[in-house]
């Protein structure tokens, strides 16, 4: 899937597990730097 989102920067809060975590994982599989906030569990 491409949506046009290399060399963009996301900032993701909830991050750290479920609907955040999924979020974060497909920004970073299509070329975006991706900041994570979240809390309680370790970052995979």
């Amino acid at each position: 899937m491409n949506l046009g989102l290399i060399d963009i920067t996301a900032l993701v809060t909830g991050g750290s597990k479920g609907i955040g975590k999924a979020i974060a994982v497909a920004f970073a599989k299509e070329g975006t730097n991706v900041i994570i906030c979240g809390r309680g569990a370790p970052i995979d």
